[in-house]
């Protein structure tokens, strides 16, 4: 997790809650209560309201980044299972690429990709995203690579 965005957003949660507290609304509105100009009174409240909105807002905005750092790391039964069952295909595929490749490679990595290791990993913050999806990346890309008519030519040239 990007814990100096976490920080700072709850530095600023933590701000938006002491100013917008219950004692500090009813301060301001006994402080309006005492002005007898009606104009005064209309702007004080509506400068009352634009503010709260504003704080609502704010925290709406802090609420959405904790959500998206929980999602970095959060994820569903159901895609679990999917994703066991595509990684899967993809293993027995990229092992056609290269028969030469270690089989307990692709069964360590199967191993890793199941539910109950999935849901300890990411009460742990286990971020499987770049544990398990850069290296897949780029596993397939090599085999890929290797594969590649245009890489072959490339390496088979003499050096100068």
């Amino acid at each position: 997790m990007n814990v100096e965005l976490l920080t700072e957003m709850g530095i600023s949660l933590t701000q938006l809650a002491v100013k917008g507290t219950v004692t500090a609304i009813n301060s301001k509105i006994k402080t309006i209560k005492i002005e007898k100009d009606v104009e005064k009174v209309k702007t004080k409240y509506d400068e009352l309201i634009n503010e709260l909105l504003a704080e609502r807002e704010e925290a709406i905005r802090i609420a959405q980044v904790y959500k998206s750092e929980i999602e970095k790391y959060e994820i569903s039964d159901s895609d679990i299972v999917h994703l066991n069952n595509t990684v899967s295909r993809v293993l027995e595929l990229v092992k056609t690429f290269d028969p030469n490749l270690d089989a307990s490679l692709f069964e360590n990595i199967r191993g890793l990709i199941n539910a109950d290791t999935l849901k300890a990993m990411q009460l742990l913050g286990f971020n499987y995203k770049a544990a398990i999806g850069d290296p897949l990346t780029e596993l397939c890309a090599n085999a890929i690579l290797s594969k590649s008519p245009a890489r072959k030519s490339n390496t088979n040239r003499p050096k100068k």
